[in-house]
């Protein structure tokens, strides 16, 4: 078992404070603590902390850094990155143990959004592919009747998509708890995604088809 912030707003953290927590709470768990990072993305998380809202390119030059600094600073420690526009992959296809997918790159208009997003990381990755994990982060609404579930939104997800838009996503998986394992079990095999991640708010639900994958 692991233990993990899933993914952090590198934005809010200066390198070596956070690095001093990690390597204490690593050391607290026995070495089963993973770390998540992502640019951050939502301009009014950075409103809410007091914090100004840096350009996509800043963001991503700092999360760069604290790449660079975890790994040369906390280098057994193993690292999640988040994200989908095509820089955030690409340094997560070099360095990252873990990458979080979003369903699809940013902008892609491809028939298959795994594919080409798993095509993408493969391409980058070179011949350390194999070595990485990947994540990705679901929506569960398992249901045993036939009418449209009722999408329960989490903060700050899908907040500009209408409902038909997240069924139609690759990262919300609906119907009975039976077809949705075997979607997972169709992901790892097809697109080598074996870390699957659920808000608390789905996570009862998600239950349901954790039993059918025992």
């Amino acid at each position: 078992m692991r233990l993990s912030p899933f993914v952090l707003n590198a934005g809010f953290y200066r390198p070596a404070l956070l690095a001093r927590d990690v390597a204490a709470i690593d050391l607290l768990t026995d070495h089963r603590f993973e770390l998540g990072l992502g640019a951050g993305y939502v301009k009014e998380e950075f409103e809410a902390a007091g914090l100004a809202f840096p350009s996509a390119r800043e963001r991503v030059d700092h999360l760069t850094h604290m790449v660079g600094y975890f790994r040369e600073h906390v280098p057994n420690v193993p690292i999640m990155i988040a994200g989908s526009g095509d820089r955030v992959l690409t340094l997560a296809a070099r360095h990252a143990n873990i990458i979080g997918l979003s369903g699809g790159r940013a902008n892609s208009m491809a028939a298959d959004p795994l594919a080409d997003l798993v095509g993408f990381i493969r391409e980058k990755a070179g011949e350390r592919f194999d070595d990485i994990e990947l994540n990705l982060m679901i929506t569960a609404l398992p249901h045993d009747d036939s009418g449209a579930p009722k999408v329960l939104r989490t903060s700050g997800f899908g907040q500009s998509l209408s409902e038909e838009q997240i069924l139609a996503s690759p990262t919300t998986l609906a119907g009975p708890p039976r077809a949705m394992a075997d979607t997972l079990l169709r992901y790892a095999e097809d697109y080598k995604i074996t870390y699957i991640s659920v808000p608390q708010l789905h996570a009862e639900a998600f239950g349901r088809v954790i039993g059918e994958l025992r």
